[in-house]
């Protein structure tokens, strides 16, 4: 193993995140969504830039956020050839009789804080933003 400091929990802003979802994936970036109740609107996104390892179901809920394991940093660092910047690990439901194992590792890791719109309203309030499948009514 390196000698770089460890990776430690991620820690996000206070409030009701529970439920949690994949909002968009694409080449340079992971973002996920957080709320306690995702049918309308979500008012948090763990951005993760450059993701170079995902591990971890489109939905989930309740997750629990610790430092990854020596051996489960060890096994990333052979995969990826090195220590990546940002190693997050948690463990979440996803719907199954236990919870899962989650890792996501990446060069950059944001919190966007914010409501974000799941449905179209053209009554949106300045500053709320649209989640990227939105699109306005005809």
């Amino acid at each position: 193993m390196t000698d770089l400091p460890e990776h430690a929990a991620v820690e996000l802003p206070k409030g009701s995140w529970w439920d949690r979802d994949v909002v968009a994936w694409q080449p340079g970036e992971f973002r996920l969504a957080a709320g306690h109740d995702l049918t309308y609107h979500h008012g948090l996104e763990p951005v993760f830039t450059d993701p170079l390892l995902v591990a971890c179901p489109a939905s989930f809920h309740d997750p629990e956020f610790r430092a990854p394991a020596p051996d489960g940093v060890l096994a990333v660092e052979r995969r990826l050839g090195g220590r990546p910047p940002v190693l997050v690990a948690f463990e979440a439901g996803a719907g199954g009789p236990g919870p899962v194992s989650c890792l996501v590792a990446a060069e950059r890791l944001d919190v966007v804080h914010g409501t974000v719109l799941r449905h179209w309203r053209a009554d949106a309030a300045a500053g709320q933003r649209f989640a990227p499948w939105v699109r306005r009514e005809k």
